[in-house]
């Protein structure tokens, strides 16, 4: 029996996800049917998991596209298929589509040990609707934010050629921040030590996380992810730790937490700066003891976990207010790893805009096949707040705006004309000391012509600044939207001598 959902839920109604129901008992599955369609999800139902493993292998009708896929929600127990065999195909096949694991009360350790073979999550009969929606959408996110991850270095060769050692796997960077963090990477990741990754939101503390798990002996087993900012402070200790059935209200069920689903893999906490002080007692604990409780339990469970942790704070300035334990931060610190924002590594954006261009070009059925040297000038001024993943937006909403083959200065969005208008970013000025048309360079390559005509726009902008501020570097950073390091290595870079006057307040 398949069920198709399209034609209720409208054609013009937006779909949140696209999920396939493997269930044998017709009457779960009718219901699950109607939850997901309510939801805003498009669905297909099957009741014969011979029928779901041939659709996952595309074997059924034409107008079928299992390719379409956000996440398998599926029975463990059927007949024939069971729910480990879908799940097995998957993870050979399709391992970046999330399985998540229905089972009955009393099997709950079929579960768990489906969740080290890969599962995604699992929930018990009979469900609880709001965890069975959530556990549907964290599953259809994270498979969103996997496809939006940078691409392998064999990809990247393609979208720019010569990049040898411009990436590591999923990260992208060649210039000199980039290159150290991905020289602690390789030195580090089969190491057993507590890694603390600290930078600004956007700049890809996540990835660097995966890398290093991938990297590790650990990388066959789960990768488990906790973003400590999103979850309740009365939660939190029940996410990570687990919970026994009626240790608090609506604990209808045991469940293990994080740290169990993590044996012999890495644990990731993101934005573990957020976790409240009672919180962290315990997690000093468990890195120290290697063991836990469950909530409402009496058993000690023992763990084998590597940590990996990631914030956008200052956790010596938290420490130091008193909102972070200090035993705690030494505890994390014992590899770090700073991620740079993206306004200090100009020297990657040739390779980041070229990935995303053509990633944006194949998802949006685009064929943008450049952008104009003026464009490019104007994103590498751009101070960049949200770093990689604003300029990732950025580039989408470009991409799918266009109409023409090239980005043009009037495609740019319009925090970033306003913000590069008031650096003096004049387009005419440009034109008129353009690289490209002087006799001199005609036989260097169209990327080193606009390289060097970058660096002339660069150079103008920051002797601009430099006047406006009667040389202060400290102003002229600020105003530029750079770290005074930055501003100090870009001079060095272009060969601008520092003032020498008017800095004197700004010495080191």
């Amino acid at each position: 029996m398949i069920i198709k959902e399209q034609s209720e839920i409208g054609e013009s109604a937006q779909i949140v996800g696209r999920v396939l129901v493997v269930d044998d008992e017709k009457n779960i599955s009718f219901v699950i049917h109607a939850m997901l369609t309510k939801a805003g999800y498009s669905v297909v139902t099957m009741n014969q998991s011979s029928a779901a493993l041939a659709f996952l292998k595309g074997e059924s009708s034409p107008s079928d596209r299992p390719s379409d896929l956000d996440v398998v929600l599926t029975d463990l127990y059927m007949p024939d298929v069971t729910g480990m065999d879908l799940l097995s195909y998957c993870q050979k096949e399709r391992p970046d589509l999330p399985v998540i694991m229905m089972t009955a009360f009393g099997t709950v350790e079929s579960a768990v040990s489906a969740l080290k073979t890969g599962a995604f999550d699992f929930v018990t009969k009979p469900f609880d609707q709001t965890e069975l929606l959530n556990s549907i959408r964290k599953a259809v996110e994270t498979r969103r934010e996997q496809q939006k991850e940078p691409v392998t270095l064999r990809a990247l060769e393609r979208t720019s050629s010569g990049a040898q050692g411009a990436s590591i796997s999923t990260l992208i960077g060649q210039s000199p921040q980039m290159q150290e963090v991905f020289r602690i990477i390789s030195k580090i990741a089969a190491s057993p030590s507590t890694v603390l990754i600290q930078g600004e939101s956007g700049t890809g503390k996540e990835l660097v996380a995966f890398e290093i798990h991938k990297n590790s002996t650990r990388a066959k087993k789960p990768f488990i992810k906790v973003n400590c900012a999103a979850i309740p402070s009365t939660l939190i200790e029940s996410e990570l730790f687990g919970h026994e059935r009626g240790a608090f209200t609506g604990a209808v069920n045991s469940k293990p937490g994080r740290f169990e689903l993590a044996h012999e893999g890495t644990l990731f906490l993101d934005e573990v700066g957020e976790m409240p002080l009672e919180m962290q007692v315990k997690l000093l604990r468990v890195l120290q003891e290697q063991e836990f409780e469950r909530v409402g339990g009496v058993n000690t469970i023992q763990v084998d976990v590597r940590i990996i942790t990631a914030t956008n704070r200052d956790l010596e300035a938290e420490v130091k207010a008193g909102r972070f334990r200090e035993d705690l931060f030494y505890r994390l610190n014992v590899v770090p790893i700073q991620l740079p924002p993206l306004r200090e590594r100009r020297a990657d954006f040739d390779l980041l805009v070229g990935f995303f261009l053509s990633q944006f070009n194949e998802r949006l059925n685009k064929k943008v096949e450049k952008i104009s040297p003026l464009v490019l000038d104007a994103l590498r001024v751009y101070s960049w707040p949200g770093n990689i993943r604003q300029l990732e937006n950025v580039l989408e909403r470009m991409v799918l705006m266009s109409d023409t083959s090239v980005l043009e200065v009037s495609d740019l969005p319009p925090e970033i004309t306003k913000e590069v208008g008031g650096l003096h970013f004049d387009p005419t000025l440009v034109s008129q000391t353009t690289l490209s048309a002087d006799p001199h360079f005609d036989g260097l390559s169209f990327r080193e012509k606009v390289r060097l005509q970058t660096q002339t726009v660069e150079r103008e902008l920051i002797e601009c600044a430099l006047d406006e501020n009667e040389g202060n570097v400290t102003r002229t950073a600020e105003k530029l939207g750079l770290s005074r390091k930055g501003l100090q290595l870009k001079m060095k870079e272009l060969g601008l001598k520092r003032p020498s006057s008017g800095d004197m307040d700004d010495s080191e």
